[in-house]
């Protein structure tokens, strides 16, 4: 249904062609074709758009328009606890990913600390047919056992989902120095992961503040006090698979990028799809930063959030 109004909305009162919207939303003119006619024989079309409740289309082509995203999902909370906001967003990144995917060579880059994306996975539906080549973690996933068995999880069910075969790196998110990260990413098994970051596809990450979420926290690659002080000093207001920025979306000069295993930042936001899942009131700075500096260019949130980022 979102889906449907959103096509909807944007061919009968953004004027763009069915073509255009095909390549904007990455379907096919027969799709969209199919979802007009559908819009008008549900009554969705009539003289004007009519959003169902709980379907923000004009919102959400606000928040695009405002940050130029390649598409933004906006959904409903049904209550502000940490654990209502996560089962809510992942639910909208598991119905999102469901209708996106579809091209076989997909090759899907994946965080390995977050909660929602945990969350997504674990509702989403299994495809029929095989949708991509590799999912691939993007972050080291090694640490306290039982956070990590999440992290395997995570990279190992969404394979699962789209047909896929699991690239697991078999490192820690940060490691206590430069000298020890060069050693280990000179393994030959590391390096083989890290140089396919260079065929990514897709990204699927979370957005953090700089507060650590429970699930990193656990799992043993979460900063000390220390250093979450030093990047509040750099002006630091959020991460993308742990990769600090300020409220402009700019990089911060921390040590922390020198002992960092995973995708670095030119790589990471070279991806073609990148798509963030991330919501709840303690993260309305970081999301804000994160689109600025156009580490993603999908946004899955909820509507609380949309609403502060079109308030500035």
């Amino acid at each position: 249904m979102r889906q449907l109004v959103k096509v909807a909305h944007l061919y009968h009162e953004r004027d763009m062609r069915q073509a255009d919207i095909a390549k904007q939303l990455d379907i096919s003119q027969s799709r969209v074709s199919r979802l007009l006619k559908e819009a008008a024989r549900v009554g969705v079309v009539r003289t004007a758009v009519v959003s169902p409740r709980g379907v923000h289309t004009e919102l959400e082509q606000e928040i695009e328009d405002r940050y130029s995203l390649r598409e933004a999902v906006v959904v409903e909370l049904p209550g502000q606890e940490e654990a209502q906001v996560t089962a809510a967003l992942g639910a909208a990144a598991a119905v999102y990913l469901e209708s996106r995917l579809g091209a076989r060579e997909e090759r899907i880059g994946i965080s390995s600390w977050s909660s929602t994306l945990l969350a997504t996975v674990e509702v989403m539906q299994p495809f029929r047919a095989p949708v991509a080549e590799q999912v691939v973690q993007v972050l080291g996933g090694l640490g306290d056992v039982s956070a990590q068995s999440h992290a395997t999880r995570l990279v190992e069910r969404m394979a699962r989902l789209t047909g896929a075969r699991a690239v697991l790196l078999a490192a820690p998110g940060l490691v206590a120095t430069k000298a020890l990260r060069d050693a280990l990413i000179n393994d030959d098994s590391l390096r083989t992961v890290l140089r396919s970051y260079a065929e990514l596809t897709v990204l699927l990450t979370g957005i953090g503040s700089i507060r650590p979420s429970p699930l990193l926290r656990e799992s043993g690659n979460a900063l000390r006090g220390e250093e979450e002080r030093e990047l509040m000093h750099l002006g630091a207001v959020g991460d993308v698979c742990l990769h600090y920025f300020d409220a402009e979306g700019e990089l911060v000069a921390s040590e922390l990028e020198h002992r960092l295993i995973g995708i670095e930042a030119g790589p990471l936001r070279a991806i073609p799809r990148r798509i963030g899942v991330a919501g709840g009131e303690r993260k309305h700075e970081a999301i804000r930063a994160a689109l600025k500096g156009r580490w993603i260019d999908v946004l899955i949130t909820d509507a609380g959030t949309a609403d502060a980022l079109l308030a500035q």
